[in-house]
């Protein structure tokens, strides 16, 4: 029997081992030069952050400020708007005094808010429907929405005869035509409908008087039909129906909400016609022929 030969796979044998090599380092032994980049770079890096955090620190305070007066820019930018609107059919001289008699308006309702601890908004102007403001609320209850809402014909009444002088000084028509419109958009709000502000003295007064506004508004509708009449119409109809829906439930929050002591009644009453008496005759005394030529 013959021998095969075996044959064994070749071993490797080790090689011995060469001499450190002299090109550049290893990667997880870093050179001290190398070392001296990044802990530069990081210090760089830092730096920065430090200087972004004083900078966002120190501008941060500018943009809450801008936030704080942006009430104000709302308010301005409204206001010239509306003043541009109007300037198309008053003119800008009037359309200029008409638009400050509704801020002076709208401010007597953002003073007593405030008093009534509500935070309000500054106003915004709604060209050709006048101005709001906003607020969570009218009061904790009928009486003091009332007096919220009677608050904007009263400074609004204040501010309008204030201009009463300049008109006999100068015995200018159109201080005169001003004059009148002032008081005539105080009358105007004082229709006892929701939306407008004799509805929130109803509210205190009685709320039945919210039906004979709503009738008024119809009868205006028909004898002198326009788009914010009817606007005007259509709001005081829902809000009326709303409001009487929850008087009817008889829950114990509304009818707290509305029960108001009589004298207060006979107080709200009396600013209410007393409003009234003086806006009619001085609208009386101011009454001029005016059209839209003469602007």
């Amino acid at each position: 029997m013959s021998e095969q030969p075996v044959f064994l796979p070749p071993v490797a044998t080790p090689s011995p081992p060469s001499p450190p090599a002299q090109g550049p380092p290893s990667f997880h032994d870093p050179a001290p030069s190398e070392q001296k980049k990044r802990e530069s770079f990081f210090k760089r890096a830092g730096s920065l952050l430090l200087l972004a955090g004083a900078l966002l620190l120190k501008f941060g305070k500018v943009a809450l400020l801008f936030v704080g007066k942006a009430k104000f820019l709302v308010t301005s930018g409204s206001m010239l708007v509306s003043v541009a609107a109007y300037s198309f059919i008053f003119g800008w001289k009037f359309a200029v005094g008409f638009v400050l008699l509704l801020l002076v308006h709208e401010m007597g309702h953002v003073i007593q808010l405030r008093r009534e601890g509500i935070e309000a908004s500054a106003p915004l102007f709604i060209p050709f429907l006048g101005a709001v403001v906003a607020a969570k609320s009218l009061g904790g209850n009928a009486l003091a929405e009332a007096r919220v809402g009677l608050a904007g014909p009263v400074l609004g009444t204040l501010g309008t005869l204030a201009l009463v002088p300049i008109w006999l000084s100068t015995d200018s028509d159109f201080w005169q035509a001003l004059i009148f419109t002032g008081l005539f958009l105080n009358l105007f709000n004082l229709l006892p409908i929701s939306p407008l502000d004799g509805g929130r003295a109803a509210a205190a007064m009685s709320p039945w008087l919210w039906l004979v506004g709503v009738f008024g508004m119809v009868v205006l509708v028909f004898a002198a039909p326009n788009p914010i009449i009817v606007l005007i119409a259509l709001v005081a109809i829902y809000q009326t129906y709303t409001r009487f829906k929850a008087l009817r439930k008889g829950d114990e929050e509304t009818q707290t909400y509305y029960r108001v002591k009589p004298r207060h009644r006979f107080m709200v009453a009396g600013v209410y016609l007393t409003l009234i008496l003086v806006l009619v005759v001085g609208m009386d005394a101011t009454f001029l022929e005016r059209n839209f030529d003469d602007a």
